[in-house]
């Protein structure tokens, strides 16, 4: 049975507190009554932080993380090694990546994992974009060439689709393959990985053939 508030106001906040991930019905009015004693100004500056942040942050146009500019701090970052490109599926897993200040190449964010059964294949990802990208960085003319793709994707069966597939689109480059090694258990996602293992995962990466 549903709990009665003494406010349709405060009901209605409830339920779209409740509709956060991870967010159930209890800690949303936990959270409401929160701001419900906070000062009105603190609440509006709360509120209108996330109407600016919908409103104007971007993805990047290069590796679709998400950025204030067209272009992403990294992609733009010259100190970066261009030729190498790390293959994820989401923003938290580049920052997941990030955070282990092992890698210091660019990224390239899918948007998720070919999955059959939730209705999502190749034409929903950022597939067709990456090899667009590999095709561009292995031509001879290219000011930035690629010399490497890193699929660093989640161990699970989508992951493992996703990485097959992209390992045959770009097969025809003269580009390198690789994947992260396995130091990260089977079925884990990579967000939640500790950093030391996924740090070594990606100095230990191993060609895909050998996969």
């Amino acid at each position: 049975m549903q709990q009665q508030y003494p406010s349709r106001l405060l009901d209605q906040a409830v339920q779209e507190f409740s509709r956060l991930p991870g967010i159930g019905r209890k800690t949303a009015l936990r959270l409401v009554l929160f701001l419900l004693r906070q000062e009105t100004a603190d609440v509006e500056r709360f509120s209108q932080a996330l109407v600016t942040m919908k409103r104007e942050v971007k993805f990047c146009s290069v590796c679709h993380n998400i950025s204030d500019t067209d272009v992403c701090p990294v992609c733009s970052d010259h100190r970066r090694d261009a030729s190498t490109v790390c293959v994820v599926e989401n923003i938290q897993d580049v920052m997941a990546v990030e955070n282990t200040q092992q890698y210091h190449g660019l990224y390239h964010v899918l948007g998720g994992l070919i999955s059959p059964m939730d209705g999502v294949g190749p034409s929903d990802l950022e597939i067709d974009s990456l090899v667009k990208r590999v095709a561009a960085g292995t031509d001879a003319t290219s000011a930035s060439p690629v010399k490497e793709v890193i699929l660093a994707l989640s161990s699970t069966m989508e992951g493992d689709t996703t990485n097959f597939y992209i390992f045959r689109k770009l097969a025809p480059y003269d580009v390198k393959i690789s994947v992260i090694a396995r130091g990260i258990a089977v079925g884990n996602e990579l967000e939640y990985t500790d950093e030391v293992t996924l740090g070594r995962s990606i100095l230990n990466r191993t060609p895909f053939e050998k996969n």
